[in-house]
């Protein structure tokens, strides 16, 4: 027992002196942001990542380092990674337009029907637990509804709960959907970004194969198939071809 507890306590120690020794980190990275020394607070967010610890505003913060060096596609990058972990910071979706903005390539997207249109606009109003609220709470309105019609006495709200319980089943199907939409959208497909300043994208895996079109830094992209160290990417406007993993960024 006394072993355990020792081993309990080394752990504890231990911890506690890495997550200080993180936060001392941390301030040290910022004060060098404040004091223009932007490849010091790369450098030392960079080591806290390192560590295993991640978190939104360390993307965030990370991102506007690489910014101010005028790396636009690490900024991208980590302002991606910092909204894939907090959907609905304003500051990080501002700042990520700024740096799209100043990027070469603008990719159209594909055209498509606008009840899909409409209905990606709608998914991408939520994070993921923010649907999953919506969802909560149309849930418990509809429980609501259905229990105070089994509990009443009067006729008259007796018909109200009951349609309002119907009608709520739609509504709860609809955002359930919405739900489903996101989760699938976030999680089935992996998005990467360009971060060499301009790279030659191939037909097919190999620096001898032909080429397949330019991209600039900052560019996102669906990731496909690997194959020795080359990985399959496809744009938003359709076009597919293969980079090598050391010139992009996985979000």
């Amino acid at each position: 027992m006394k072993n355990i507890a020792l081993i309990i306590f080394v752990i504890l120690v231990c911890n506690f002196a890495s997550a200080q020794s993180s936060d001392e980190m941390i301030k040290q990275a910022a004060n060098a942001y404040k004091n223009e020394e932007y490849e010091k607070a790369v450098r030392i967010y960079k080591q806290i990542l390192d560590k295993n610890i991640e978190s939104p505003e360390l993307y965030y913060n990370l991102g506007n380092s690489y910014y101010r060096l005028g790396k636009l596609g690490y900024a991208v990058l980590y302002f991606e990674k910092a909204l894939k972990l907090d959907p609905d910071d304003e500051d990080t979706k501002y700042n990520l337009m700024i740096s799209q903005a100043r990027t070469i390539d603008k990719i159209q997207p594909l055209p498509q029907l606008w009840i899909w249109e409409w209905w990606d606009s709608v998914a991408a109003s939520f994070s993921i637990y923010g649907w999953s609220a919506v969802v909560i709470l149309f849930y418990i309105l509809f429980l609501a509804a259905i229990g105070f019609y089994l509990i009443t006495g009067n006729f008259r709200l007796r018909k109200i709960s009951f349609y309002a319980g119907v009608l709520l089943i739609p509504v709860l199907i609809l955002v359930s959907l919405m739900m489903i939409s996101k989760i699938n959208k976030e999680t089935s497909v992996d998005y990467g970004v360009l971060t060499e300043s301009i790279y030659t994208v191939k037909v097919t895996p190999g620096e001898t194969a032909n080429d397949a079109f330019v991209l600039h830094e900052g560019v996102k992209f669906s990731l496909g198939k690997s194959l020795d160290n080359w990985t399959e990417i496809k744009l938003a406007d359709g076009k597919v071809g293969w980079i090598p993993q050391s010139v992009f960024g996985k979000i």
